[in-house]
């Protein structure tokens, strides 16, 4: 009780722009560590239990993947924390705000091409779509209905989590958190998926 008092007085009198910032900076910090603590303990998951760590560890550089969730937190962290130092430096609100927002979109910059090019010493073309058939996966990105597009799956193929490009012959759209079976591989490139029913 007494260190949630104390914290309140120091929280409460601040200004409302530093109470923003460190909001921000202490949310996203704590997310991100959690999501890099997820990742860390997601090798061992057998895709079957609906784990967070299947949509937070989905960054294993397939493409030059810019906004992610991964992406999404490192900016708020940086964001929020370089907010503050600007603040404590006597800085503007208006020069606070944008040094902020081009320090996290630098961090989203730097996360995005270290995971692509990791990515790209893993991803060496020996990954076989067909390896991938019947097994379980995680929507990512939202699958849009009857082949009219496509969305993004997570699951383990080759002893690797991958995020593959996915299709389905669904009449409706398989949303986000979902769980899919791999029915079949599409040019060797898209998985064909159906939904689970539980």
């Amino acid at each position: 009780m007494t260190s949630m008092l104390t914290i309140m007085d120091w929280f409460g009198p601040l200004p409302v722009f530093e109470k923003i910032f460190w909001s921000v900076a202490i949310l996203f910090s704590l997310l991100f560590l959690v999501q890099n603590v997820l990742s860390l303990l997601g090798g061992d998951h057998d895709g079957a239990t609906g784990d967070v760590s299947d949509m937070l560890d989905a960054d294993d550089g397939i493409g030059f993947q810019f906004f992610t969730i991964r992406n999404m937190f490192g900016f708020f962290t940086i964001f929020g924390w370089v907010g503050l130092a600007c603040i404590h430096n006597g800085l503007s609100p208006a020069v606070t705000v944008i040094t902020a927002s081009v320090a996290g979109l630098g961090m989203m910059l730097i996360m995005a091409a270290m995971f692509y090019y990791t990515g790209k010493l893993a991803y060496d073309g020996t990954l076989r779509m067909h390896n991938a058939l019947h097994a379980t996966a995680s929507v990512y990105l939202t699958i849009p209905p009857a082949r009219t597009g496509t969305g993004k799956v997570t699951l383990q193929v080759q002893g690797a989590w991958r995020e593959l490009d996915a299709m389905t012959d669904e009449a409706e759209p398989i949303g986000t958190g979902a769980f899919v079976t791999v029915r079949s591989v599409l040019d060797n490139q898209v998985l064909i998926v159906t939904k689970q029913t539980r």
